[in-house]
């Protein structure tokens, strides 16, 4: 006997942010624009990277970042297309990008009342571009704060990560991902390239409390914290309750290593070194979006001894150890940097 099976829904990004515009009764719809601009900025990114090896949008462009590294074509391809999405959509107040050294205040018409701001990295893991290695955008959005008004300022950025009224990342790979909270979970989006629409793939997304992979560049062990050698000898360990010795997995695109982790479980770890003692990543608009995500999906986020979430921004590329994923794991990890390396907790 034929039997017809149920029909799945099928629920494009727009669709998905306006239903759950309710979620945000203040927003007033100004949130669910962002997004959306983001989304398409996403698009346009993702077209490019698709094409990169075919076009003259690979090597360097000569010049450095703020942060010190080449600035690859595709970056700033990437970082024009973010801006100019979110200076056309009038929701943006001012962004801060990795690849700016100040920020960028949007002063036209369209967004005189705009109420948000966005801290983003626009192109993560940009050294893998021409080697074919997954890269990725992360975004980080806030509420201009109530007290603050006239121009702006970078008093406007400077708030913890738990005042985050959203954030998300773009991951471009075999498939094209965005995914993304706004404090009610985690979602994902996979771009479908037949109708140019991201369409609901992986609904609230979990990441498994335990894993079984760690992820962090080894090159560098010499010159890690007692406490993370201590770890990743830990990590190698034979012990068959807890399913040691874990897996190494380490791309080096941290959208990557994240995604991964997110999905299967595990840990990413970039620690202090001799050379970064306060970290490499940015706080603002790699750690701390990475963070909401991780906590709204049950895992957990530390700068080896304090909550990403918490610390509060003193610049705008201020740097910070990171350590995430998988709760139990960053708990052990917290617990071996408290033992050996209790030096370290206020460099």
């Amino acid at each position: 006997m034929f039997t017809h099976k149920p029909i799945r829904r099928f629920i494009t990004l727009g669709q998905f942010i306006i239903e759950r515009q309710t979620d945000f009764p203040f927003a007033k719809g100004e949130l669910s624009r962002l997004l959306r601009d983001i989304g398409i900025a996403a698009k346009l990114v993702n077209r490019e990277v698709n094409k990169a090896g075919l076009a003259d949008i690979l090597g360097d462009m000569g010049e450095t970042n703020v942060q010190g590294e080449d600035q690859k074509k595709l970056d700033v391809y990437a970082n024009e297309q973010f801006i100019n999405a979110l200076r056309s959509g009038g929701e943006c107040m001012a962004i801060a990008s990795e690849e700016n050294e100040d920020l960028i205040d949007i002063d036209s018409a369209v967004s005189k009342d705009a109420k948000y701001v966005v801290c983003m990295d626009p192109l993560d893991g940009s050294s893998n571009i021409d080697v074919n290695v997954n890269i990725g955008t992360i975004f980080s959005i806030y509420r201009r704060p109530e007290h603050i008004s006239g121009p702006t300022t970078i008093d406007d950025f400077m708030q913890k990560g738990v005042e985050q009224v959203a954030a998300g990342y773009v991951i471009y790979g075999s498939s094209t991902m965005l995914v993304y909270t706004t404090g009610k979970g985690v979602n994902g989006f996979t771009l479908d390239p037949s109708i140019g629409e991201f369409c609901l793939s992986h609904p609230d997304m979990m990441m498994p409390k335990d894993g079984a992979i760690y992820s962090l560049n080894e090159g560098n062990h010499l010159h890690f914290p007692d406490g993370v050698k201590k770890y990743v000898k830990y990590c190698q360990e034979i012990d068959k309750s807890t399913n040691r010795p874990y897996s190494s997995r380490y791309i080096g695109s941290l959208v990557a290593d994240f995604h991964r982790n997110l999905i299967k479980g595990g840990i990413y770890i970039y620690p202090s070194t001799h050379k970064s003692p306060k970290g490499k990543l940015r706080l603002l608009y790699e750690c701390n979006p990475l963070a909401f995500i991780a906590e709204q999906a049950g895992g957990k986020a530390s700068d080896g001894f304090n909550r990403i979430l918490e610390l509060q921004p003193t610049s705008l590329h201020q740097r910070t150890p990171l350590y995430i994923g998988s709760v139990n794991m960053v708990d052990k990890a917290e617990e071996m940097m408290r033992v050996y390396s209790a030096e370290t907790a206020n460099q």
